[in-house]
């Protein structure tokens, strides 16, 4: 299996993020044929005002209705379909009952919806640069762990702050999961320190390949305030190499997906057999 993950520069402009996505999707499967393709975290509204926020968001089709949804979500959709790829969409902004959510939704090369995960551990800090941060005022947290099936690979669903918190990895590892999806936009301020030491950490810890899609560059907040996103989409194996990286900017990377490597790592250090709870 080849995986690509997009990394992208988008802003409160829905329709324009969405082009972006397009543009950015299609010169990747042109030009690495993936099986399946990644974006960020709310690649499709970032930043602007919770007034802003409340009008990209969706309200997404019931599950397995296979109804039509909003514009990021169709775009998915169609997506998947051009092109033939399994996309998994990053997250996008969903409408709840209360407050909004993000939210993962995949598609697979027909473009029928096989997987929605919404983020469990909501995004509660203040930066070491003295930003706050504050997703649980606008965000609910989901509470379902999420894997699907792309190609006879079991793909386990994340997004972002996840990643700090290694029991969610433990139990995808659990529903087998070979590959885990982390699409993120982590400020700079933290990604510089933490990002792909977190991201390793993960991978040799669960012995599963990840596939990290970002964000990058500057965005503006609700008053105009600048805020910037790290970027440096990556791919690991479980072995905890970097196999793929973007640098600065906005493009994708591309890495092939080896059965032979997970299951030689799992054979020599079988961890998930070991495995004690304490």
């Amino acid at each position: 299996m080849r995986v690509s993950v997009v990394q992208m520069n988008p802003g409160a402009d829905k329709a324009e993020n969405i082009a972006q996505a397009r543009r950015l999707i299609e010169e990747a499967v042109d030009a690495d044929r993936p099986d399946i393709v990644g974006l960020p975290e709310v690649w499709d509204s970032l930043g602007g005002d919770r007034t802003v926020r409340n009008a990209n968001a969706e309200l997404l089709p019931a599950k397995g209705t296979n109804e039509p949804g909003g514009p990021a979500y169709e775009f998915l959709r169609e997506a998947a379909r051009a092109t033939k790829t399994h996309v998994h969409g990053g997250s996008i902004i969903e409408k709840g009952p209360e407050k909004l959510f993000n939210t993962t939704v995949v598609f697979n090369p027909d473009g029928t919806e096989i997987a929605r995960y919404r983020k469990i551990h909501l995004f509660d800090i203040v930066a070491p640069d003295g930003t706050g941060y504050r997703e649980s005022n606008t965000y609910g947290a989901g509470d379902e762990v999420v894997t699907y099936d792309a190609d006879g690979t079991k793909v386990g669903c994340a997004i972002c702050y996840d990643i700090r918190f290694p029991d969610l990895f433990w139990k995808l590892r659990e529903q087998g999961a070979d590959l885990i999806f982390l699409p993120s936009a982590f400020t700079l301020a933290t990604g510089k320190d933490h990002w792909e030491t977190l991201i390793r950490g993960r991978a040799i810890e669960t012995q599963c390949w990840f596939a990290a899609p970002a964000t990058w560059g500057k965005h503006l907040e609700g008053k105009g305030e600048p805020r910037f996103t790290y970027g440096h989409s990556v791919v690991v194996d479980p072995w905890g190499h970097v196999v793929a990286k973007v640098s600065d900017g906005t493009g994708w990377a591309t890495a092939r997906i080896d059965p032979k490597v997970t299951a030689r790592v799992r054979r020599d250090m079988p961890v998930l057999e070991h495995r004690k709870r304490v």
